[in-house]
């Protein structure tokens, strides 16, 4: 048994959930899953970073204090997990009282290894990232992210020796190359290295919400420098026991493009300054895109996925985010193509896959699944293509390639659509072919059997029913790694006839 540690990165609370974090959060749940399947000891992270300028000003706005607008957002957001039904197996604050003790701690360390001095910065500050930028970073004057004017800022501020790690950060990108997946970012996150690293401040003498610095409590922790330290603290106080060295490293940073900088970067140094591992990989996905724009709270062109959760569930919502975007890649979004993917391989796929076998189980064998009399599993015609879509999904769910996984899964939905047309078991049973359509019914019962296993990890609500319309326990043993073999599927089981898993979307127009 390995171990999996994943986490989303820590959602901020200045504004209400999008179907960013959604995404996010599913593509981390479908990793946690897969890795229980295979029997690993899991542990999954998400949360809400609360403290910093944009939560201040945005409680300013509302008139509350800073302390009553995160205890209000935070429920939003835990409800983001809920659901997408993610398996999250804690949910960290960064208000948490074991956490800000943390900060301290590691920040501590920091300051004793000496990588923190006093400075005074001048330069141009975009509120929205929270972060600095030069000239040259900007896009026509404004911030690369979201779109806005940066402004110019002094402050004598505490300063992080970022520049001290330089060497030390592009020597592990080089002797660790999948450290940064996919390829591409890690290019960029090396050539971001390699052309030089600044110093970072890492307090704010003006803010007042934030981390008190444990020398100087008239200034607070740099948001970021507080957020990223959510992926250990949140090991020391989950459970009654610390799980650091059960879990730390984290096998997976999982997070959207925009902070590979922050965790690529600053996040390893930081790391190394204390004296801590470093985390195994980063996967950064590419962005969801509404009109060819990227979606974000700042440029207010956000897709709100929940009314489509709440009408249809969360399983199409889940399938929808892999099937639709390479993930990995920046991809375009809409409720329209929603809907279309719906339709067209939900409900006619898989669907009709499911009442056609359960209808012809029922209709021919009294609603028990015949055994394939006189012939082996292995002999099926079918066994050879189940094993390599099994190895397929097994090989992609391993090398983060979720959107290929859920393809090899989805070619063999279709290989089975096909199955029923060449076999043909209405004319078996016209024709008195008693043992081909039992070996027909028994291959179909047997596929829609294993389809269960491998779609666990994307649409596990689906995958409880489909165990249950075959007859068998919709636990999570019957999803288990050593159930994804070919003629599992006991002769006898009983068969359940339900209402359509997907009922078609009726399309205005």
């Amino acid at each position: 048994m390995g171990k999996f540690y994943v986490t989303t990165p820590i959602y901020y609370v200045n504004d209400v959930p999008h179907i960013g974090h959604a995404y996010t959060t599913v593509a981390a749940d479908v990793m946690a899953r897969f890795h229980r399947q295979l029997g690993d000891d899991v542990f999954f992270l998400t949360g809400t970073d609360e403290h910093g300028n944009k939560v201040e000003r945005a409680a300013l706005e509302r008139g509350v204090t800073p302390r009553e607008h995160v205890d209000a957002m935070v429920g939003k957001f835990k409800e983001v997990a809920i659901k997408v039904n993610a398996t999250n197996d804690f949910f960290i604050r960064t208000t948490d009282p074991e956490h800000e003790a943390f900060v301290q701690m590691f920040l501590q360390r920091v300051h004793d290894a000496g990588d923190i001095y006093e400075s005074t910065y001048s330069g141009l500050y975009c509120s929205e990232c929270e972060a600095y930028y030069t000239e040259e970073n900007l896009v026509d004057g404004l911030c690369p992210d979201h779109g806005t004017a940066p402004v110019h800022m002094q402050e004598t501020n505490y300063f992080f020796r970022l520049s001290a790690y330089q060497e030390r950060l592009a020597e592990h990108y080089r002797s660790h190359p999948d450290f940064v997946k996919p390829r591409h970012r890690y290019n960029e996150a090396l050539s971001f290295i390699e052309q030089g690293l600044d110093d970072i401040s890492i307090s704010r003498a003006q803010l007042k919400w934030g981390i008190p610095i444990p020398w100087d409590p008239s200034q607070v922790v740099y948001v970021w420098f507080d957020a990223l330290l959510n992926y250990p603290s949140a090991l020391t106080y989950a459970r009654d026991e610390d799980l650091t060295d059960r879990f730390w490293p984290a096998t997976y940073h999982v997070m959207a493009q925009d902070i590979l900088k922050f965790h690529g970067i600053i996040w390893p140094a930081m790391l190394m300054s204390a004296g801590y591992a470093l985390p195994e990989h980063l996967f950064i996905h590419g962005y969801l895109k509404l009109g060819g724009e990227k979606m974000s709270k700042t440029r207010g062109n956000v897709m709100d996925p929940f009314p489509l959760i709440e009408e249809f569930g969360p399983d199409p919502f889940r399938f929808y985010c892999f099937r639709e975007v390479n993930f990995g890649q920046d991809g375009m979004v809409s409720e329209e193509s929603f809907k279309a993917r719906y339709n067209a391989e939900l409900a006619n796929e898989l669907g009709n896959l499911l009442s056609r076998t359960v209808s012809m189980v029922g209709k021919y064998r009294e609603g028990s699944v015949p055994a394939p009399a006189g012939r082996a599993p292995e002999d099926s015609p079918l066994a050879a293509e189940a094993a390599a879509a099994a190895a397929a999904w097994r090989e992609r769910l391993e090398a983060i390639d979720l959107t290929g996984a859920l393809e090899a899964v989805w070619n063999f939905v279709r290989r089975l659509n096909r199955y029923v047309e060449e076999q043909a078991p209405w004319k078996q049973a016209k024709e008195g072919a008693g043992a081909e359509l039992d070996a027909t019914l028994y291959d179909l019962a047997e596929g829609i059997r294993l389809l269960a296993v491998l779609l666990y990890p994307f649409v596990p609500a689906t995958s409880a029913a489909l165990l249950s319309r075959v007859g068998l326990e919709a636990a999570r043993p019957a999803v288990m790694w050593e159930k994804a073999a070919w003629g599992l599927l006991p002769a006898g089981a009983k068969v359940v006839k339900a209402a359509p898993l997907f009922p078609r979307i009726e399309l205005e127009g």
